[in-house]
């Protein structure tokens, strides 16, 4: 996929680089949220988030989990930060992602 496709699918979902607080900056100068920025987006929406390097693949699994601990969602990527990125883009866009 690439970093700067998921930044692209980031901002087309409304999210707004206006607060830089734990964010990194992509070739273009758009900032996105680094990993542990993007953690706290999802514990902010009620959900668990993970990252892990998967070795034989040579890439990452990034997961994201219900408050009770049901899978509620996984990307891979080649890098954490695009991988993260990109779980964050698809659960904005998920109608479920607002926990009950």
């Amino acid at each position: 996929m690439g970093l700067e496709i998921a930044i692209d699918d980031l901002y087309a979902t409304g999210w707004s680089g206006l607060d830089t607080t734990g964010c990194l900056y992509g070739i273009d100068g758009r900032s996105y949220p680094g990993p542990e920025r993007v953690r706290q987006e999802f514990q902010a929406a009620g959900f668990g988030f993970t990252t892990r390097h998967v070795q034989l693949f040579n890439c990452y699994r990034a997961e994201w989990r219900e408050a009770g601990g049901g899978a509620a969602g996984a990307v891979v990527g080649h890098t954490e930060a695009e991988a993260a990125v990109y779980a964050l883009a698809q659960m904005r866009r998920t109608p479920a992602a607002e926990p009950a």
